[in-house]
């Protein structure tokens, strides 16, 4: 049977990380959010922090000081030269998150993922949201700062998400036409909210618990 591929969007504060792992046990799959930054370093020999400091984030790269090891990098066959762009980058990470579906299911946050395994013959998007007061407070808490800029940092973190999505999709980030199921945290809760999203994903591939 293929490999069950999940692909969760989110926005900021919703707790579609945490909804994402959930799933990830429900349906014994590997769980790839931040990793995929270091699995991208390792394999391609660029300096994790490049990663760090442009993830999910599309334009001009916001430092390529040490973006190199020290050698050159390969992966999947491809040698890289001295030559970095956000290009390049999400051409590494791309290869990472393919390898990785080929060899087992998986739950991936964000990074295209859904994008990048489209052709994937089971391969389920979702976006998750929330009501603003809901994001904001989760965040502030996150960060231990006030409301206003709790907001502020949203906006701008979520401008970045949106504008990295939409140029390498070419869809558009948070639409409903852009993925399989769109949900709203703040209705259910984050434990219920994974539960109505793993019995959607049962009922669509027939699998049974």
């Amino acid at each position: 049977m293929e490999n069950l591929i999940i692909s969760v969007g989110r926005q900021l504060g919703s707790g579609g990380c945490e909804i994402a792992k959930l799933l990830a046990e429900e349906f014994h799959c590997k769980f790839y959010d931040k990793e995929l930054i270091n699995l991208a370093a390792e394999r391609s020999g660029f300096n994790p922090k490049i990663f760090e400091r442009n993830d999910e984030s599309h334009g001009r790269l916001k430092s390529i000081i040490g973006a190199f090891s020290g050698r050159m990098g390969r992966i999947g066959g491809t040698l890289y030269s001295n030559s970095i762009s956000p290009e390049s980058l999400f051409l590494v990470q791309s290869k990472v998150i393919q390898q990785a579906a080929d060899q087992s299911s998986c739950v991936f946050v964000g990074r295209c993922a859904d994008y990048i395994l489209r052709d994937s013959p089971r391969m389920f998007s979702i976006f998750i949201t929330a009501n603003d007061d809901d994001r904001i407070k989760t965040v502030a808490e996150r960060l231990g700062c006030d409301s206003a800029t709790a907001a502020k940092y949203i906006e701008k973190k979520e401008d970045e998400r949106a504008s990295y999505y939409d140029y390498y999709t070419s869809k558009k980030w948070g639409a409903s036409q852009s993925y399989n199921l769109c949900i709203n945290s703040s209705m259910l809760g984050i434990e219920r909210t994974a539960q109505t999203i793993a019995k959607i994903i049962r009922d669509v591939y027939g699998m049974e618990r």
